[in-house]
């Protein structure tokens, strides 16, 4: 009886004993998954973005100012009017215009009728081509006056010609003075006879003077001074004929270019002025301001209207230069606005910044980001949260950013196993704002990492980045 009674306190001792036991062992499953959290290493797609924020901005803006002083006649467009290239908004009152303004109305008209004048008149050419053939002669007879001085200035039968006249010339004087002296010399100084005879002795004498010079100059070849002055006249004649051949050149075949050039930009230039009087949209756009009133006085500079070329807009973003190589033009990326709560945007990358901008010893790189969706919610001027997807990584298999931590120079995870948590060497590849790609570890989907382990460590990437980084 005895016996059966220790067999049962026996068996009741190894019942009590496994009860406790299996008590404890519950009791420590229990408290590792109270200590623990844990996710399940697993497969999926992985976004690696780029965060930043920036301001939208309109395709083109511009504040249109007036450049003249005067009084508004009229405003031709509302707030929120779409308008066209040079499209006039507004005008200037005639009446309080300044002088220079209404004078250069009437300086336009003259203008245009200067330069119709060149197009449709060949009055310039007729005068061209007179003056090459003007020159032509002018340098035929300097060259043949040259060549005349290299032969005798006449013929011999001028010359005898010449001779003969002088003889006779001188027969007369001769017999002159004879007469003079035998019938007049004797007479008094103031005898009329006397003084009518002397007059024609004087005259024969400077006839005969007359023909010698004459006979002298026909025998007598060119000075140097006579053919330096003609081979003057044939440089002349040929620098003349040069300067209207090229002006015929220029104006046979119609109106001079520069010419032509040259009454445009005057036209150009006084249109210029007269426009000073209105304000024109320089681009095709819609009014996003209008500050003036019909009948206000302006002055130079003052702002009247608003434009912006809402057609496509712009978010400028600040990169660091640590991740600007992982951004190129045309990768998408996601947008958020903060007056627009709960919409997301689809956005593209137009441009990126060639130079860094170093701001307080920190780099940063301008990148320029075009919504892609139309919303009129989106205004210039709002604030963005830009997320740029500079990856996409399909299948990957992926740890949550929180899980990973930075311990003597390598990234791990801590895994749960047999309730006890066990540190594993990772490498990481691309990353988002909440997991990481694990490209290289003793790992394996279906694993339970820990989110906190219980042993204090750096979390982050080298520096306190993002574990991707």
């Amino acid at each position: 009886m005895k016996r059966i009674i220790i067999i049962i306190l026996i068996l009741a001792g190894l019942g009590a004993a496994g009860y406790f036991g299996y008590n404890f062992y519950q009791k420590q499953q229990q408290s590792a998954e109270d200590i623990y959290q844990t996710v399940k290493i697993e497969r999926g797609s992985l976004q690696a973005v780029i965060g930043a924020t920036g301001t939208v901005r309109a395709n083109q803006t511009t504040n249109l100012s007036w450049q003249t002083s005067g009084r508004i006649g009229d405003i031709f467009v509302v707030l929120d009017d779409d308008v066209e290239a040079n499209q006039v908004l507004a005008d200037l009152n005639v009446d309080y215009l300044p002088q220079a303004l209404i004078l250069a109305q009437s300086d336009l008209i003259s203008a245009q009728r200067d330069l119709k004048n060149l197009l449709d008149s060949d009055v310039a050419q007729s005068q061209a081509y007179q003056g090459y053939v003007s020159a032509q002669k002018a340098l035929e007879d300097a060259l043949e006056d040259r060549e005349s001085l290299d032969y005798e200035r006449a013929s011999q039968n001028t010359i005898d010609l010449a001779r003969s006249d002088l003889i006779l010339a001188q027969d007369k004087v001769s017999k002159l003075e004879e007469d003079y002296d035998k019938s007049y010399a004797h007479l008094l100084e103031d005898d009329l006879v006397k003084a009518a005879f002397v007059t024609q002795l004087a005259a024969a004498r400077k006839d005969r003077d007359r023909k010698l010079i004459q006979l002298n100059y026909l025998l007598s070849g060119p000075d140097q001074l006579d053919v330096e002055q003609a081979d003057a006249l044939i440089d002349v004649a040929r620098s003349q004929l040069e300067d209207a051949k090229r002006e015929w050149e220029r104006l046979q075949d119609g109106p001079d270019p520069d010419d032509l050039a040259a009454a445009e930009v005057r036209i150009a230039a006084i249109e210029a002025t007269i426009n000073q009087a209105v304000i024109e949209a320089p681009f095709t756009g819609t009014i996003t301001n209008v500050l003036s009133k019909k009948g206000d006085e302006v002055a130079p500079g003052l702002q009247s209207f608003r434009l912006d070329d809402l057609s496509h807009l712009f978010i400028d973003v600040e990169v660091p230069e640590v991740d600007i190589n992982r951004v190129k033009v045309g990768q998408e990326t996601n947008l958020s606005f903060d007056a627009i709560l709960g919409n997301e945007y689809a956005g593209q990358v137009t441009e990126v910044a060639r130079v860094g901008v170093n701001t307080q010893g920190v780099v940063n790189f301008n990148v320029t980001i075009e919504l892609m969706e139309k919303d009129e919610e989106v205004r210039p001027g709002m604030t963005a949260a830009v997320n740029i997807v500079v990856s996409n990584v399909e299948n990957a298999l992926i740890v949550p950013n929180r899980a990973v931590r930075f311990l003597n120079g390598e990234r791990i995870v801590y895994l749960l196993q047999d309730g006890e948590q066990v540190s594993v060497p990772i490498e990481i590849g691309s990353s988002s704002e909440t997991y990481s790609e694990i490209i290289e570890g003793d790992i394996k989907e279906g694993d339970d990492v820990i989110l906190n382990p219980q042993i204090e460590f750096n979390f982050g990437g080298p520096g306190g980045g993002p574990p991707g980084s």
